[in-house]
This record gives C-alpha cells, structure tokens and sequence, in this order.
C-alpha cells in the first residue's frame, strides 16, 4: 500500500531529481528559440510542491498529502509543461480523496483521471508528447490494477511510461530528425522514477547545487549576514600553485590587514580563499602572486549589504498579507509583458496590472492569480500574450474571487490589438467577441536568435542566428538583425498595408532601430507609415505588426 509519508517523499524526490536533470531535459528541445524551457517549468512547477509538503510531518494521509501537492503545483504551475504536470499529478488528489493508503488499484484511477484531464486541458492533443507517455502508462496502471505489491504494480507502470518515450520520436518526425525523445515525456518518466527509487527504500537524492565541489580541499566557512556587517564584499578564490611559491601564511597575513572572517587553506595543488574586505581587487592581486585562478568554481564577489538588504526587504514582503482590492469598477485589465516600453503601452490602454514576463519568463498562475486579485473589477480581462502563459492564466479562473476572463493572445501585437478593441459601452460578451475576432486579424513578426543548433523547418540553423519569425512560422535566418527585419518586413507587408509598427528590444541602440526605419520609409515611399517604439522587451529585438 502507499502511505502518505510515501507519496509525499515521492513527490519531494521527483522535485529534486527533475531540478537536478532540469538542463538535460531542456536541451531536448529541437525548436531552436529561446523559450521558458520544458525542464526548468517543470522544475519550478513540482518545487511549489515540495515546499508544501516538506514542512508536513511523516504522519500523514496520503489523502492528504495529494491534496497539498495539487494545490500548490496548481498556483506554482509555469508554462505549457508546468501546467501539464500539474494536471497529470492532480488526479491523485482526486482519486485519493478521503484514503489514508492507497492501492494499485486506487493508483490506477489517480493516472487515469491525471491523463484524462491533460487530454482535455490541450485544445489539439498531439501523440508522442508527455500526452501519449501519460495515456500509455495510465493503460499499463489499470491493466494491472489489480496487483498486491504496489512495488511490482510501479515498476511496471515505470517500464511501460519509458517504452512509451523510446517511441515518441517514431510519432513526431521533428523529435526523430533531431535524434532525441519528447522533453516533457522525459521529465514525466524521471519524476516516476524517482518515486520508484524512494518506494523501493532508496534514500532521498541530494540536490546537486548543495553537493561539496570537487576540490581537494574545503574549508568550512560560515558566512552570516544577518547581524552588523563591517566589510562589504565576501571575496572568494582557488589558486593553482605556481612552483615554488610562497608560503600561504603571508597570503593570509595580507588579507588580515584588509579584512577579516579570512580562511586560507591549501594542499600540495591549490590555495582556497575566502575573506571579507572592502578591497576585493587587492585580495584577488596578492592571490595572483601565489599562483593562477582556475576555470572552476570561478573567483566570487558578492555584496553582503545589498544581499542582506534584499533578505530584510524579502521578509517584509512576506510577512504582509494579501489584501485582494475592492472589485469596484465593472472592467480590468491584466496584462503580461516585459519591457518598460511596452508595459507602458499596456497601461496607457487601460492595463491594471502587468505581470512581469514573456518568453523564457513563464509567469506562474499564482502570479497571475495575484495580479487578477490586484485589480479592482468585478470582470478581469487576462491578456497573456504568450501561447505558453495562456494555459497558466486559465488555470487562475477558477481560483478567482470574481469573473475572469482570458483572452488568448499569442503576442505582444495581438494583446494590443485585444485591448483597442474593448469598448466599455457594450456587454461582456460582446467586448469578448469582438476582442477575440480582433486578435485573429493580427500579424506577428519576431526577429530573435537561435539558442541552439537545429536543423529546423530544412533549414541548417546555428547557435547565435537571427531568425525572423511570422506568426510562428521561420521565415528566414541571417548574420545582420537588421536586415532579418528589414527582410521580414517585406514578406509581411501585403499591398494594402498601411501601418507597420516595429518595437524594438533592449538589446538594440536607438540608433540602429533609427537605421532601419529609414530602410523601411524608403522601401514604402509613404505608400504605408512606419511606426517606431521602444519596447525595451529582451529576447526578440523586434517585435513587428502590419496592417
């Protein structure tokens, strides 16, 4: 039988072994886009949860137990595959309700209802994702469901959920191109695994950021700066030894005079440093004198004031409660974006609340649920913006104390679009209608880069590639940002288009997006007017619309 102290290390030990593997699985992504990645929202999304349950005792339901993770990967949930997860996890709140074990046969109800619901929840559910590795391992549950060792019973569900991955690159032809397995299935295959390996009586997996480096020596070093702090910055170093050199007590005796909290200690190989001071570039000086500083752990600086700072204004934050506002006007708005000039747009169209992110910055659906909460209207309008938000902000409706409603925007272009449509006079379901049919008319082009090599589409991308972007689809890549816009641009503009709007990111100078407005004035001839904005947004360094 499962217990609750069972599944609730089960659910703590997946977090820790998809936190541990989160790169892996992010790297199996064959799009090559910067995105808010499969493993890291993954990662995120189970960490809610193991937070929750890592302050419950062993004594404990596993009814109960189920209901805290679900609950809490329901307000942590980030991107498509975060929100995923959380669905395919809540069926074990609903299937274990009231048990305090559960059977194989309980079990097999909670993969069903899990698998059953991110069918649902995904408007065109494609096979040879974490759907079908979800589907076929709920299949094996409940082909077996009744088993009496509940050992023997996950083994089985974990071998058929891995055969299940083996397959999906012979279901998605881009997975089999690129040579590599579904990254959600993989992440869903970990995380049974995991539970496998704490069932079985394995000892919980250590994360590996607090694992000890790899360096033959380690001083112990306690850093607290929560108490008056003398010298700012914590200065931390290895060094090679050079033949020959000094004895590390001078070392020490230096740093003495220009600090304090110093430890130096050596071995036949390497000096290791730590020390307070106000002069960090002295400290690394005299360290250069002994020897040279290895690649990794790299030489470390941090500012004790300004962390200690952060933790004071961090604990003031938290031990204010949320006061939900007063839904005192008929409408509001909540908006996701990045970038203070496009954030500014979005206020100046009527936006309450903006939640901070986009692409590679998936909001998690308490964050949204927050803003929604923050704004003071009886009718929220969500605009997320992002296809991987929008599933994150729907999960926030039912959460809400009031009417929630969102508008699925993919872009930047599209929310504003969104937004320009609502006119206050008319009826809800009429400023959802209109809102909605106004998005469908919008053109998006995205000029960004490649964040990995791909062969993508046919195309031979390499990392470091502009890549021009309409509505999803690759149009074209190039060395120049430039002239990727400028190309892009071109293929947008229909004969009749009048407006073009280029925002342009934070990682292009005014100067440069001044250039290419003149290319673009120059290309129309007045026949269409071009409008330029400075969106601030990071990741694309255009944002493009033309109508």
């Amino acid at each position: 039988m499962l217990t609750g102290e069972l599944f609730k290390n089960g659910i703590i030990a997946a977090a820790v072994c998809i936190k541990n593997n989160r790169t892996k699985i992010d790297e199996l992504n064959v799009y090559p886009v910067p995105d808010g990645d499969t493993g890291t929202n993954m990662s995120l999304t189970l960490s809610a949860a193991a937070r929750e349950l890592e302050m419950k005792d062993d004594n404990i339901t596993v009814s109960q137990a189920a209901d805290i993770a679900a609950g809490a990967m329901l307000r942590g949930a980030r991107g498509n595959s975060g929100v995923i997860t959380s669905i395919l996890l809540r069926g074990y709140s609903k299937a274990f309700k009231g048990l305090s074990e559960a059977s194989s046969s309980d079990i097999a109800k909670a993969l069903k209802e899990g698998a059953d619901a991110a069918y649902r929840s995904v408007m065109n559910p494609t096979e040879g994702t974490v759907l079908t590795v979800a589907r076929i391992a709920a299949q094996r549950a409940e082909s077996i469901s009744t088993e009496k060792n509940m050992l023997v019973f996950w083994e089985k569900v974990c071998d058929a959920a891995q055969k299940a991955l083996d397959k999906t690159p012979e279901q998605l032809p881009v997975l089999k191109k690129a040579g590599v397995v579904d990254a959600g299935g993989q992440g869903l295959v970990m995380i049974y695994k995991a539970m496998l390996n704490i069932f079985k009586g394995e000892a919980m997996p250590e994360l590996e950021e607090n694992k000890p480096k790899k360096t033959t020596i380690e001083p112990e070093i306690k850093d607290d700066h929560d108490g008056d702090i003398k010298y700012s910055y914590c200065t931390e170093y290895i060094v090679e030894k050079n033949a020959g050199c000094k004895d590390s007590f001078m070392l020490r005796a230096y740093l003495e005079t220009i600090g304090d909290c110093v430890v130096v200690v050596e071995d036949s190989e390497i000096i290791k440093v730590h020390v307070h001071t106000d002069q960090p570039g002295l400290a690394l000086q005299k360290g250069l004198e002994f020897g040279r500083f290895i690649n990794e752990p790299k030489p470390k600086i941090e500012n004790m004031r300004i962390q200690q700072e952060m933790r004071l204004r961090d604990k003031k934050f938290s031990e204010v409660k949320f006061t939900p506002a007063k839904p005192e006007n008929e409408y509001g708005f909540v908006a996701v974006a990045a970038g203070g000039g496009i954030e500014d747009m979005f206020r100046d169209l009527g936006a309450d609340c903006i939640v901070k992110g986009g692409q590679t910055m998936n909001p998690s659906t308490d964050d949204i649920l927050k803003a929604i909460l923050s704004t003071p209207a009886k009718t929220v309008f969500v605009i997320p913006n992002n296809k991987n938000i929008i599933m994150a902000a729907e999960q926030a409706v039912n959460l809400a104390d009031r009417n929630v409603c969102v508008i699925p925007t993919r872009s930047i272009p599209q929310g504003i679009a969104a937004m320009m449509a609502f006119d206050d006079t008319q009826t809800f379901d009429e400023n959802r209608l209109e809102m909605t049919r106004a998005i469908e008319g919008v053109s998006t082009g995205l000029v960004t880069y490649a964040a990995r090599d791909s062969d993508y589409e046919g195309v031979n991308i390499k990392k470091g590639d502009v890549l021009a972007f309409n509505d999803g689809k690759l149009q074209l890549n190039d060395k120049d940002v430039n002239k990727a816009a400028y190309r892009l641009v071109k293929k947008m503009a229909k004969g009749d288009s009048s407006l073009i709007t280029v925002m342009y990111g934070c990682d292009v100078s005014a100067s440069k997006a001044e250039e290419l407005k003149s290319q673009l004035e120059a290309k129309f001839d007045g026949k269409a007017e071009i409008m330029l904005l400075n969106g601030g947004q990071p990741v694309y360094y255009y944002i493009i619309s033309a109508e």
